[in-house]
């Protein structure tokens, strides 16, 4: 080790390797992750991950507000099933546009219905961030976890996820 002064001529000590060189391969490989994730093999790969059928539907959350605050109602069984899937036929993600955060958020009877179970919602949330399947689906698709606000399991190896959100882009 050597020791050098800085620019406040305070000795420190170096290990003679060459920082620079690692910062920079540092900021390169950050720089090519950024990319990664912006192509569309990334998309593949994520899919592949997945290993199910994801498919997207934009509705309003008005035009059918039984199913979804059913969904809402079942959120204790749906939270038990995300714990025990490993796989899926099919992920279906409904974007409930109206009900999105900049769209002044869920119809009345369905906020209310969220708010009756925000606790087991809030757990629910937390099993999809622990089902790696569920997740990537979710992650995506640029869906961020607070606006989940259901899981439908459909009985047939699919699962319907309704988000209060835009699909991106």
């Amino acid at each position: 080790m050597t020791n050098d002064a800085n620019t406040t001529g305070k000795a420190f000590k170096t290990t003679g390797q060459p920082t620079t060189a690692i910062a920079a391969l540092v900021l390169m490989l950050s720089a090519g992750v950024a990319a990664a994730q912006q192509s569309p093999a990334l998309q593949e790969s994520l899919d592949t991950i997945i290993g199910t059928d994801v498919e997207e539907e934009e509705t309003e959350a008005a035009a059918d507000p039984d199913r979804v605050i059913s969904a809402i109602e079942k959120t204790n069984e749906s939270s038990a099933m995300v714990r025990k899937t490993s796989s899926l036929d099919k992920v279906d993600i409904v974007f409930l546009a109206d009900a999105a955060p900049t769209e002044g958020g869920p119809p009345a009877e369905i906020a209310e219905k969220i708010k009756e179970h925000e606790a087991e919602i809030t757990q629910l949330r937390k099993e999809i961030e622990g089902n790696a399947m569920l997740f990537h689906a979710i992650d995506s698709r640029q869906i961020l976890m607070r606006d989940v606000i259901a899981v439908e399991f459909d009985g047939q190896n699919g699962v319907v996820i309704y988000a209060a959100a835009k699909p991106a882009g």
